[in-house]
């Protein structure tokens, strides 16, 4: 490393806003603002900015990232000095200088303008390659007003993105698909300047009215009955749909490239887009009876129809990544990321041809935090070294006191007890639900055992139970935790060694599914995350003792939270959170302890 970067404070502004806090090329911590807030997908990460005081009285470099740069006035003012909510809360808390220019801050970088190039950043640096091509698929990224004469004056929005990426800090923008709102002339060369070392490069660009393949599957999602952001709803329900003639094609061939049918699929960038269900009787179609649209079959088969068209655009994009390239190594990133059906799914053509993927773990916005703090400490030293994710349990330290934890029950009037591992899976096998709460919470919205709810997968109805419980719907699958060892015996991994983040919905092993069929969904496969003592010690160990117990080397999985709310965060959000539910047990596994709820209600 030539020069020492000191810290550096990346924030993602939007929804699921955050920070990742690093010094000298390690993430300290990295948390998305709604666990803190205790408001789902929150923006505006004030709350996580003053975990930063806690590791750091004084910051090197503040990195702001989002769709739109600091100057547009939604990003809000502080009054008098008229600097922006996050310069001028960063200047009270005394992280940045306090007497400089406040509208020329030295310390502060906005990097809004290259939203999908820190999408790309997080992904590359964390993948392990040397180098690769970057697959960004995304809602709407960067707003970027364009004035040309072949357009005119419009705001163009960043959908699919493909970039080249090698070290320290190369990330250059080989292709993008726009969305505007009004009529396009199809591709142009063009080109593009940023501040992280593209000058004078070109790039085709693909200028679109038509949806693109995230925003397909956000339309899908709204009609469905969900909030557009709830993408892993539709996900889950894909699989209770079939093939229906009746179902229009969701996207069509013109000329070189496939876009979206707009018959069906109406844009309102940059918001989500609208299924045009005026158009098609069928799609139309709602019985007055009909309380929760999830159970009608148009609705069901058009989900089948989404996953499966857009998944099969997506590996398009993947194939052309890699042949505008030459790289081998894909990395994929952006909102449709986190689909984990379609990341097995492009498994099985891409190990055909000897092309490996990574899939990034946190590739919803809270990941353009930790990408800009990445990308700029890589532009910043030239450092070459390579830093593979290793662990997603990434949140601040959490450390609380056996005298704390007393307290805490005490005040709440629960149960504070001894407990072990093998009192844990006894439990487990007596049918009840068991919390868990250990060390630094997990990036991302998967939980992988620090905080996450637990359950015996072999019990048939489990699934039922459990979504009564977290009170989510009754189509939702859950995922499953197995030892390492084991998993090619139990799943196909469809040539990968591993699953450690929870990326990839995988088919079952013949005669699996019906040892485990609380976990495994409707089309037979199940989310899992793999398990090595080094990565997890104490969960490893409990995972152990239901397998010396049961023979089964796999437990039930889910997130510790209820529906509609963010993971837990603190100690006082489990209890919380067992207060106000059908739980009844948390597990503190570093401490050999259980909390014991029992109220009037179960």
């Amino acid at each position: 490393m030539n020069k020492k970067s000191g810290w550096i404070a990346a924030i993602s502004r939007g929804h699921n806003s955050g920070i990742c806090l690093m010094k000298d090329g390690e993430i300290i911590f990295a948390i998305e603002e709604e666990r803190l807030s205790r408001h789902k997908y929150d923006g505006g990460p004030y709350m996580s900015m003053l975990e930063i005081l806690k590791y750091t009285d004084t910051l090197d470099y503040l990195i702001i990232a989002h769709t739109q740069p600091l100057t547009d006035p939604s990003t809000g003012r502080v009054d008098y000095t008229g600097d922006d909510v996050y310069t001028g809360l960063a200047r009270k808390l005394g992280l940045i200088d306090r007497k400089v220019d406040l509208k020329k801050h030295p310390q502060v970088i906005d990097l809004s303008h290259i939203h999908h190039k820190l999408h790309a950043a997080c992904a590359f640096y964390r993948s392990g390659f040397d180098e690769a091509c970057a697959v960004i698929c995304d809602g709407a990224g960067t707003f970027m007003p364009i004035n040309s004469s072949l357009v005119g004056d419009m705001t163009m929005f960043e959908v699919e993105s493909i970039f080249d990426c090698s070290y320290p800090n190369n990330i250059f923008t080989v292709w993008k698909h726009y969305g505007t709102g009004t009529t396009s002339p199809g591709a142009l060369m063009t080109q593009q300047s940023d501040k992280m070392g593209e000058p004078g490069r070109t790039h085709q660009v693909l200028l679109s009215d038509k949806a693109g393949i995230t925003k397909v599957y956000e339309a899908v999602t709204q009609y469905c009955g969900f909030s557009a952001i709830e993408a892993g709803k539709t996900m889950g329900l894909f699989p209770y749909g079939k093939p229906n003639d009746r179902i229009p094609k969701l996207f069509q061939q013109e000329g070189r490239f496939s876009q979206s049918n707009r018959n069906v699929i109406l844009p309102t960038y940059p918001n989500a887009a609208i299924v045009n269900e005026q158009m098609y009787e069928y799609l139309n179609n709602v019985p007055e009876s009909c309380s929760d649209v999830s159970t009608l079959d148009n609705r069901r088969d058009l989900a089948y129809a989404c996953q499966i068209e857009t998944q099969a655009e997506l590996l398009k994009v993947i194939y052309q990544a890699v042949k505008r390239t030459g790289r081998k190594n894909v990395v994929l990133s952006g909102g449709y990321g986190l689909n984990c059906v379609a990341n097995y799914f492009y498994l099985e053509s891409l190990r055909k041809d000897g092309i490996n993927l990574f899939v990034e773990p946190v590739s919803n916005d809270a990941g353009t935090a930790i990408g800009a703090a990445l990308l700029f400490y890589y532009a910043l030293s030239e450092d070459k070294t390579k830093r593979p994710l290793t662990t997603l349990c990434q949140g601040p330290e959490r450390k609380y006191t056996l005298e704390q934890i007393q307290e805490l029950t005490n005040k709440e009037g629960i149960e504070l007890v001894d407990a072990n591992d093998k009192d844990i899976v006894k439990l487990m096998i007596e049918k009840n639900i068991v919390s868990m709460f250990q060390g630094k919470s997990e990036s991302g919205p998967r939980a992988l055992g620090n905080r996450s709810i637990l359950f015996d997968p072999t019990f048939k109805d489990g699934k039922d139970f459990v979504n009564i419980v977290k009170r989510r719907e009754y189509f939702r699958p859950f995922a499953g935790s197995i030892l390492h060892e084991h998993v090619h015996d139990w799943f196909d991994l469809r040539g990968m060694e591993e699953s450690p983040f929870m990326m990839y919905a995988v088919n079952c092993q013949e005669g699996i599914a019906e040892k485990i069929p609380s976990i495994i969904h409707i089309d037979g496969t199940c989310r899992i995350q793999t398990v090595k003592e080094e990565q997890n010690p104490l969960y490893y160990k409990l995972i152990k003792e239901f397998y010396d117990q049961t023979k089964i080397p796999i437990v039930f999985n889910t997130s510790f939270n209820l529906a509609g709310e963010p993971l837990v965060e603190t100690l006082q959000d489990a209890i919380l959170t067992l207060e106000h539910s059908l739980l009844e047990y948390l597990y503190l596994p570093e401490y050999g302890k259980m909390i014991k709820v029992k109220n009037v209600e179960k």
